[in-house]
């Protein structure tokens, strides 16, 4: 648990505040009448945290382990949000769960997975990382 303690704080952080807000009382706003907010709002979370999960891998990792990615980079949060979504709805008397969130956080991790790899991955990544054995070779003349 130190491990990912040190390699992910901020995508911890993001989680513990998710489900901070996934089972607080919010207050009453005019927000709610928008229509579609909670679903962005969704989005935007669950979006934010596979994008920073994305940014502390590629900076912690030399090389991209893809099965690794693909399970806590897109198939845990969309557990994590079902789960909370059950929660709400049997665990919780102010709160309800929602297939409609669990649609929109899906949705946003599955859009931070695609900008991750497709944009993030080769920004962190702009030069081939040389093999441990490469370092120590002399250059061809």
């Amino acid at each position: 648990m130190l491990y990912y303690l040190k390699k992910y704080p901020l995508t911890l952080l993001v989680v513990a505040i998710i489900f901070y807000l996934s089972f607080f009382k919010p207050p009453q706003t005019d927000m709610e009448n928008i229509p579609g907010i909670d679903k962005l709002v969704h989005i935007c979370m669950y979006g934010g945290l596979c994008f920073l999960l994305w940014v502390e891998y590629l900076r912690n990792h030399q090389a991209m382990d893809k099965l690794r990615m693909c399970i806590g980079g897109i198939v845990l949060p969309i557990l994590l949000s079902g789960a909370i979504e059950l929660m709400q709805a049997y665990c919780t008397e102010h709160r309800g769960g929602d297939w409609l969130d669990f649609a929109a956080n899906s949705l946003g991790v599955i859009l931070a997975a695609l900008i991750g790899h497709y944009i993030l991955q080769p920004f962190f990544w702009k030069q081939p990382k040389r093999n441990a054995g490469d370092s120590h070779e002399q250059p061809t003349q």
